[in-house]
């Protein structure tokens, strides 16, 4: 036995001891092959699963590297059954491989005759293959490489594609340095683009706001090639559209937007998903056109969000190299295998905490505010239908006060904050009472944009914001978030609601994240999973009670009525 911080269990799990001196160097090897599935305060789970594993294997990681990692940190003796496991695991990738032929075009094949006798009898595999070749190697349609590789995954073999890629039609980009007084990419960010170009396809995972754009750009300026940006909305195109216009040689008649409000097709065209994922008659004519192009790459930005149609067209275009953009690989829907597939393996994942201590991104500091309900609303909730109770306890009333004493707090020391909810009313509620201006989905796009400029001018010190804010929105001036509700036990929600407020700071202060959580509710139980992957990523939440900031509040407010002169708060008192 020794004194390490882990303890590994036969049935996959790993046990962090979060308070010992080596948890944060543990947390950073096995982040690389484990998944955090637990957090509370003193112990956090992690879980050995075969997707993670297979990360692992296909950015260089091989088993020796990660046996070699259990047992230098483990406290007791690794059960032998599971190192065993480990290694047969991942020494399944790469046992097929898709690769072209110059005589029979696409093929797969294996090092393992049996592997492939045994997946090409499988009834998803057997109408994806074509005529056998050899022993060792099977012909396969172009058009299902994608699909292929999917099947193949769910079957516990995952292929290693070295299909290559096509060039797509040539386009000149250049990256322009000179813009700002000068800028250059960062040390993470050129490595990013070299693994990606190494591999020509997969995902880099960098954290919100630490310019994954930037990654996008350098990519498209060393593939130079035509390059179909998908994106979420229409403020995140105009976003991205400002980027390359600003950063790259790129002139506005080479950048097209394709969304609900303009249909342009340009060597450099930015759509939406929304766009993409609209139906008609049964056909997605809007997918059906885009990828009939020959673009030389493709860059999903927020893949963590990419839409079911739109993974099966990207099952069509396998030879078109693939950029994935994410703070967080989790899907909440379980299709992270989809994106392994399709889009490629994570080729390239900075920890938040390492890009923080380089000064790429604002240290944060994460509060949970825990609210107590009057007896009223424990009673509401108590008597609602299953399916209701968690909107019950998400938006009791009791939290707008909270919400308000925050808000003042942090516009007093002059701190740009956002509000943030799941539920429209409720957020209409606060913005009422705050006085301050509220972006839904219904917020015409102009209006959007109107607002976050004034946001980012200091003329709003507070915005009112529902789930469209959570991806893709560049307010690198706000510095508090407050979230008020979320989307159940969404854990890449929160991660991109803390990235709302980690552009590093011009004095180089902390930001603060406050989720509002209502006490003895499933709203709690929600949180503490919402929770998992931050603490993955090493920020702890600092549990305060509601009734702590209230008091704070109204000292605050009496103050301000013995002493008019001394009140520097913008938002109106109101009563808690």
């Amino acid at each position: 036995m020794t004194d390490g911080p882990l303890i590994i269990q036969s049935d996959r799990t790993l046990l962090l001891e979060v308070d010992h001196h080596e948890s944060p160097a543990c947390r950073a090897d096995i982040a690389v092959f484990a998944e955090l599935e637990r957090s509370p305060e003193h112990v956090h789970t992690y879980r050995l699963t075969d997707l993670g594993l297979w990360n692992a294997s296909a950015a260089g990681h091989d088993a020796e590297q990660v046996v070699d990692a259990l047992l230098r940190w483990s406290r007791y003796p690794v059960p032998q059954a599971l190192l065993i496991d480990v290694a047969e695991r991942m020494a399944r990738f790469g046992r097929l491989v898709l690769e072209v032929d110059p005589v029979h075009g696409l093929v797969l094949r294996t090092t393992d005759r049996a592997v492939l006798e045994e997946v090409i009898r499988a009834k998803n595999v057997a109408p994806l293959t074509g005529p056998r070749i050899d022993a060792d190697t099977v012909s396969v349609p172009r058009g299902e490489r994608g699909r292929l590789k999917q099947a193949l995954l769910k079957l516990g073999w995952p292929a290693e594609d070295r299909a290559g890629y096509v060039d797509g039609a040539a386009h000149p980009i250049a990256l322009d340095q000179t813009v700002g007084g000068g800028w250059a990419l960062r040390a993470y960010q050129e490595q990013a683009v070299e693994e990606f170009f190494a591999a020509g396809s997969g995902v880099v995972v960098l954290p919100c706001g630490a310019g994954k754009t930037l990654v996008g750009m350098a990519a498209m300026a060393r593939a130079s090639a035509r390059t179909l940006i998908l994106v979420t909305n229409t403020v995140a195109s105009r976003q991205w559209q400002a980027e390359l216009l600003a950063r790259t040689s790129l002139a506005a008649a080479d950048i097209g937007e394709y969304s609900g409000e303009r249909k342009e097709i340009r060597p450099v065209t930015v759509a939406t998903y929304q766009i993409l994922t609209t139906r008609k008659g049964g056909l997605f004519p809007h997918l059906e056109l885009l990828s009939a192009e020959d673009w030389g790459l493709i860059i999903y930005d927020e893949v963590h969000l990419l839409p079911a149609p739109v993974f099966r067209m990207t099952a069509e275009i396998q030879s078109r190299r693939r950029l994935g953009l994410t703070a967080t690989l989790v899907r909440e829907d379980g299709r992270e295998g989809d994106v392994f597939s399709l889009i490629g393996p994570k080729r390239y994942d900075a920890p938040w905490r390492d890009i923080e201590a380089q000064g790429w991104i604002a240290p944060a500091n994460c509060t949970e505010v825990r609210v107590t309900l009057t007896d009223e609303e424990r009673m509401r909730y108590a008597l609602a239908d299953p399916d209701d109770r968690y909107r019950a306890g998400a938006t009791a009333l009791s939290k707008l006060a909270v919400a308000e004493a925050l808000c003042h707090e942090a516009v007093a020391q002059g701190e740009p904050t956002l509000v943030i909810g799941q539920y429209l009313d409720q957020l209409d509620q606060v913005a009422e009472r705050l006085g301050a201006p509220i972006i839904t989905g219904k917020t015409p796009t102009i209006e959007r944009q109107r607002l976050y400029d004034a946001f980012r001018q200091g003329e709003e010190p507070v915005l009112v914001v529902s789930k469209v804010a959570n991806f893709s929105i560049d307010l690198p001036e706000a510095s508090v978030a407050i979230q008020i509700s979320g989307s159940f036990g969404s854990r890449q929600e929160e991660a991109q609601r803390l990235g709302r407020i980690l552009r590093p700071k011009s004095d180089g202060r902390q930001a603060h994240f406050y989720a509002v959580v209502s006490r003895d509710t499933n709203d709690q139980e929600f949180a503490a999973r919402r929770q998992r992957f931050l603490a993955e990523q090493g920020y702890a939440y600092q549990i305060v009670d509601a009734e702590v900031i209230l008091a704070r509040y109204r000292q605050h407010q009496a103050q301000s009525r013995a002493d008019p002169s001394d009140a520097t708060d913008p938002i109106p008192p109101t009563a808690p």
